[in-house]
């Protein structure tokens, strides 16, 4: 017989608690192989396939494309081959436990049947996924659940798919007639969204500081809150969903008010017609995740900026005949960017205060030994900050060739969440965007981030005379608790004249 086994969303590291559903990569009745990417997902990082660790037959899918799902949610269902020497005989269905029961089942073995994961393990399921799933993690701990808390789910089949831990004692059903060896379907048990809870004194069921941050945002009593979580635990959505109540409930509020106010003998004709709702559109996926980073780095960090012109022409000679070169001295093209970069990692070295962090619980400021250079990246799903790792043992053309291929990577939704984290310093090149200058926000919890507006023909006094130079601005947002003033304008004077004058570079090479 086959046997239904559920995939939940596993954990995908770096904190993330849920992701979006982008794109089903399966249907149902389809036959997936151990370790097959079987849906596409959006994290507030990047977008990932997620491979399913059993292989057979999936017999149902779990939330529609636009779906935002928590980690541990089920994702979907898949029938595989019954472990040799697993008989039943009658219908079989799927007990509390996740394993496959029979009515009469042959030996004493069965108040303690196989859970889950053991189930992965006869099956052949996979042993390295993504974190937090996988036949080499420890069997999950058993625990008593209440029966009227078990959710469960048609499947394909008509059997039921249970999601719940494993009971120490057996769950007794009420009988249902019908024709023998017929199952029937329990009625759904789940319940309405949204449920208000009473006040309790007790500790307030919430994991994740993103859903408190939201909670303190927009007023929400969390106590007053039943989570749809595992064990009540309450998630983003259902503040999501408390937001959106009380959002239409004041209103509602507005629309009474307005009417008891309009006068009573006007006409419908006399009314003047209603203005149109405005677009509400929803702050997740990467978009949720800068908003959320750049108001922490605005409420946490003092910043302050400055910035400087300085004159370009010869650093665009330089890589004129960089990429110029043939013979021996020949090598891939050098980006403008790629050589602002080896400058920054070069003024880094001299003024290592701005790479540095702000610990606030320990009140310390944390110096870190290697640069990783993050450099901002507009693409179609948004703002991305990839990540060069160690900048400061690379040169110039390692350091373009590595930004081409994070650039590529953003440009097609593939980088991972590894390559979007652990940046010590940043590195904003908005001048493509056509303009000149900004006052950059500190891409937190780093100390610093220079930005670099567009190069153009200006007029310029050079050796005492007008000329037209190529002319850029350059301004530096620093972190004022790291240092000082001088700290700063000394490292953007040292950029401004690497960029002036080239050879300054030949010192640190």
């Amino acid at each position: 017989m086959a046997q239904v086994l559920e995939f939940k969303l596993p954990d995908l590291g770096e904190g993330l608690t849920e992701a979006e559903i982008v794109r089903w990569l399966v249907e149902v009745g389809d036959v997936v192989a151990i370790d097959q990417p079987v849906v596409e997902v959006e994290t507030a990082k990047a977008m990932v396939e997620v491979p399913c660790p059993y292989g057979g037959v999936v017999t149902a899918r779990f939330g529609e494309e636009g779906t935002e799902l928590p980690v541990g949610a089920p994702l979907l269902t898949v029938a595989v081959g019954a472990p040799e020497g697993l008989e039943t005989s009658g219908p079989v269905t799927q007990g509390p436990s996740g394993a496959r029961n029979g009515s009469a089942p042959s030996g004493p073995s069965s108040p303690s049947s196989s859970s889950g994961s053991s189930a992965t393990e006869s099956s052949g399921g996979s042993g390295n996924v993504l974190v937090g799933y996988g036949t080499g993690a420890p069997a999950a701990r058993r625990r008593r659940i209440r029966p009227d808390r078990l959710d469960r789910t048609p499947t394909l089949s008509g059997a039921l798919t249970v999601e719940a831990a494993v009971p120490e004692a057996p769950v007794s059903e009420a009988p249902v007639s019908g024709a023998p060896g017929v199952p029937v379907p329990a009625a759904s048990s789940t319940a309405a969204p949204g449920p208000v809870a009473p006040v309790s004194d007790g500790p307030v069921p919430v994991v994740s500081p993103l859903v408190r941050r939201l909670a303190r945002q927009h007023d929400i009593d969390l106590r007053r809150l039943t989570g749809s979580g595992p064990d009540g635990l309450i998630l983003r959505a259902d503040v999501d969903r408390a937001i959106r109540q009380a959002e239409e409930a004041e209103a509602a509020k507005t629309r009474t008010a307005r009417a008891a106010a309009a006068p009573t003998g006007a006409s419908p004709a006399a009314a003047s017609p209603a203005a149109p709702a405005a677009e509400r559109i929803p702050l997740r996926g990467v978009r949720g995740a800068v908003a959320d980073k750049l108001s922490r780095s605005r409420t946490e960090i003092p910043d302050a900026t400055c910035w400087v012109d300085a004159d370009a022409t010869e650093l665009m000679a330089v890589r004129a005949a960089m990429n110029a070169a043939t013979g021996p001295s020949a090598g891939p093209k050098v980006s403008v960017l790629a050589l602002l970069a080896r400058i920054c990692t070069a003024a880094l070295a001299r003024f290592p205060e701005l790479n540095s962090t702000v610990d606030t619980e320990a009140r310390e400021i944390v110096r870190l030994p290697g640069v990783h250079l993050g450099f901002a990246a507009q693409t179609e799903r948004g703002l991305v900050v990839p990540v060069v790792r160690d900048a400061h043992t690379r040169n110039a053309e390692s350091i373009g060739a590595e930004i081409a291929r994070l650039t590529e990577l953003a440009r097609t939704g593939k980088l991972s969440p590894a390559q979007l984290t652990g940046g010590t310093f940043t590195l904003n090149n908005y001048g493509v965007f056509g303009v000149d200058g900004s006052t950059p926000i500190i891409n937190h919890p780093e100390a610093a981030m220079l930005g670099v507006g567009r190069i153009m023909p200006k007029p310029w006094v050079h050796q005492g005379e007008l000329a037209v130079r190529q002319v850029v601005q350059l301004s530096l947002t620093f972190d004022h608790r790291v240092c000082d003033g001088g700290t700063a304008g000394g490292f953007l004077r040292y950029v401004a004249d690497c960029v002036e004058q080239p050879a300054v570079l030949l010192r640190t090479l």
